[in-house]
């Protein structure tokens, strides 16, 4: 059996986003036989409907990534009680046009981390609702919402705080059974 390919979308592009040291942290905590890479949404423009049917290249390479992926993980941080705008107009762009929606089927998980208590709970609620439409099974639980991460992560951007680590843990697995039980879908 090949190794299971999962692409981490990092939904900030902050550059030192909470977001993004949440999913490098992931990269370490992948079950045996899988692998995460991480893509960030630098480059791709505002989602422009007269564009679609020839998006730019930014756009073209990440739907072939999402395509070559055996699921994906969202690190979503949470900005005025939603996900941010860059990552529903990239998830917008992969979806579009109509009949070539490079997410569907595809298994999914959501985390976030926010400076905040509630770690992006309402982001990962409004990215779920958007996950319903683009037709992708969705990991349930458990439910990764990384409140107060200031705290969470060192100065380098690693991840010290032992049961956030095994939370991700859990939700890896998670994401793999999905991946396995979904048969492996490709696009």
């Amino acid at each position: 059996m090949s190794e299971i390919q999962i692409l981490g979308v990092v939904g900030s592009l902050r550059k030192d986003s909470f977001n993004a040291f949440a999913l490098k942290a992931a990269q370490e905590l992948m079950p045996d036989g899988t692998r995460l890479e991480l893509i960030e949404l630098h480059g791709i423009p505002v989602f422009n409907q007269d564009d679609e049917m020839a998006p730019p290249p930014a756009v073209v390479e990440f739907k072939r990534r999402i395509r070559a992926a055996d699921g994906i993980l969202f690190g979503t941080p949470e900005y005025n009680y939603s996900l941010p705008g860059g990552l529903k107009n990239a998830i917008d762009w992969a979806s579009r046009p109509y009949g070539d929606n490079a997410w569907r089927g595809k298994p999914a998980a959501v985390m976030g981390a926010s400076v905040g208590n509630l770690g992006t709970a309402r982001a990962q609620y409004h990215l779920r609702q958007i996950l319903v439409t683009l037709d992708m099974p969705v990991v349930n639980q458990p439910e990764v919402m990384i409140g107060n991460a200031a705290q969470r992560f060192d100065q380098d951007g690693r991840l010290s705080d032992e049961p956030t680590r095994k939370i991700i843990q859990k939700l890896l697995l998670a994401l793999v059974q999905l991946v396995n039980g979904s048969g492996r879908l490709t696009a």
